[in-house]
């Protein structure tokens, strides 16, 4: 019989909390939102340039939002000049300034450090294992949204 904490919505969602409010803390200095780092993380990752379209694509996918909100987060990053965005074209590229690259290595440093501290010492076969579960879960959840239902609310 297994020991220790039930994998459950509750603990799924209270780590997610927790792990949330530290990468919050982490983007306060720079102004930066969640999804915000996310859009900026994905165009460094990207080699640093990437074509607006494909940027728009990967950011919605990766922020579970429409193409307009994707965009959004490009201008509001262009705005605070941690990309430059060439303009309205999906061919034309998505860049990230000094300042970006400078912004993003300074959080994605403290990112780093941060999470050796919360699993660096877990044994490998339990990471194996969590990350096996959790892109289980990931993936069936991907599908409920591709799914594209609806709850009807019966609230009489």
């Amino acid at each position: 019989m297994p020991t220790g904490p039930t994998f459950n919505a509750q603990l799924l969602g209270q780590t997610e909390k927790a792990a949330n409010a530290i990468l919050d803390r982490l983007l306060a200095e720079p102004g930066l939102s969640e999804p915000q780092w996310v859009t900026l993380s994905i165009t460094a990752a990207s080699g640093g340039s990437l074509g607006r379209g494909q940027l728009i694509e990967r950011v919605a996918d990766a922020l579970k939002v429409s193409d307009d909100e994707a965009q959004e987060r490009i201008t509001e990053l262009a705005a605070q000049r941690l990309v430059h965005d060439a303009g309205d074209d999906d061919a034309t590229t998505v860049t990230v300034t000094d300042r970006g690259q400078r912004v993003h290595g300074q959080i994605r440093a403290a990112v780093t450090e941060i999470t050796e501290r919360l699993w660096g010492d877990l044994p490998v076969d339990d990471l194996a294992t969590a990350g096996r579960v959790l892109d289980t879960v990931l993936a069936r959840a991907n599908a409920e949204l591709a799914n594209g239902w609806s709850v009807i609310w019966d609230i009489a």
